[in-house]
């Protein structure tokens, strides 16, 4: 089969940005289909003027042309120049570099992921061209110009008035849809409860698997000393001070943080001040083995409706109990009592739900028993597999009309 992928990210040698998932999921996935052999493309969003076509894996990755004011994913601009990339990027019609490729790699399938930088011309282009189209939802960029759904540090229950302008066209650009892959139920029942893939026809939910190498092994509570670790962005909406805060109030002896990720100097600062007696170790960027290594359980304090951290099935690969938010995916994937322990998102709440673990830290070794049994397994294989059975699905039905 033949599949084109489009990403507004891949990583590459040449182009090695990554900001989230996604990206990472994209690359694994298209490398994983190659190994099957499978032939895919990836077009992904230029990075930079006139980026050059780049193989790297055996992948012919593209770079389109960004037709806006200034490239995605770059430094932050003020709100007046957000709103006007947003309202061009909203208007984009056609991707000539789509075409160019579905005229020459004469691909099965468009399967499509995020889509900042891109936008959903890619979509138009392909249909048109009749050529099936899948959509992964891995962000909220159809309903949120930030992508986020996450505003005045609440999760969005509805869509303001700027967004609905700013994503008027993209909204309806889902007609051109003939399946659509949620990464979490709740990503999709949030999108389709706004009105959105009324005409598509397969709607359906493939959650996010590990990616990395992050080992299995128990990490031993010495002197009784439990160990929480976060990994990913310290950013308000990924529940990270509220965490801290949370830490602040209980007793150091037998509890330590570790986290993972980019933290600035004043970041390290802040989060010091917020808790100047608690054990909190920075690690900076690490392998995600040697964080896991370190950890008893894995804290996701999300304060937005996150759709499928990776750090949830990383976490879960590693065989670690997970401390979640009931957000997004986070809830589906953690089975209260038996993998994890879900808990609401303010530091009082985290507070309790973390005494309560310390105090009875046999749990953290039953838990890691049974996720090591396979009680929750879900492999990157799985996921290939599901999306393999779409895209097996819309070849059966190519050419028949929509209903």
């Amino acid at each position: 089969m033949k599949i084109l992928i489009t990403s507004s990210l891949y990583p590459t040698p040449l182009a090695p940005k990554v900001v989230g998932g996604a990206e990472t999921f994209v690359r694994r996935l298209a490398e994983t289909l190659v190994g099957q052999n499978d032939s895919v493309e990836v077009i992904r969003a230029a990075s930079t003027p006139n980026q050059q076509m780049e193989t790297c894996n055996g992948i012919d990755v593209h770079s389109a042309a960004v037709h806006n004011i200034y490239f995605p994913f770059a430094k932050q601009h003020s709100a007046p120049v957000r709103g006007i990339w947003h309202a061009i990027e909203d208007w984009q019609q056609m991707s000539e570099l789509v075409a160019a490729r579905i005229k020459a790699f004469k691909p099965d399938i468009l399967h499509s992921n995020n889509l900042s930088g891109l936008t959903t011309a890619v979509w138009r282009t392909a249909a048109e061209l009749g050529i099936p189209v899948l959509h992964t939802l891995h962000d909220y960029y159809l309903t949120c110009p930030r992508c986020s759904r996450f505003s005045d540090g609440h999760a969005c229950k509805a869509s303001c008035m700027s967004c609905q302008i700013l994503t008027f066209r993209r909204r309806g650009a889902t007609r051109h849809l003939d399946a659509v892959v949620g990464v979490s139920q709740r990503i999709l029942d949030i999108h389709t409860g706004l009105g959105l893939f009324t005409q598509t026809p397969l709607k359906i939910v493939i959650r996010n698997a590990s990616t990395a190498d992050v080992g299995s092994e128990e990490t031993a509570m010495l002197d009784g000393t439990v160990t929480f670790g976060f990994i990913g962005r310290l950013t308000e909406e990924k529940g990270i001070y509220n965490l801290v805060r949370a830490i602040a109030t209980i007793p150091p002896e037998r509890i330590r943080l570790v986290i993972a990720g980019h933290a600035s100097e004043s970041q390290r600062k802040q989060i010091k001040g917020l808790a100047p007696n608690a054990r909190i170790e920075f690690l900076g960027f690490v392998q995600p083995k040697e964080f896991y290594e370190q950890v008893n359980v894995v804290v996701v304090p999300s304060v937005w409706e996150d759709p499928s951290p990776l750090v949830v099935a990383d976490a879960q690969a590693a065989c670690k109990p997970l401390l979640g938010t009931p957000f997004g995916g986070i809830q589906e994937a953690i089975k209260p009592g038996l993998t994890g322990w879900l808990t609401s998102p303010d530091p009082d709440s985290i507070a309790k739900s973390i005494s309560a673990i310390v105090e009875a830290p046999q749990q953290i070794v039953e838990m890691s028993g049974r996720l090591k049994s396979g009680i929750n397994k879900w492999a990157f294989d799985d996921v290939v597999t599901g999306y393999r059975n779409v895209y097996d699905q819309l070849m059966r039905g190519r050419g028949m009309p929509r209903t």
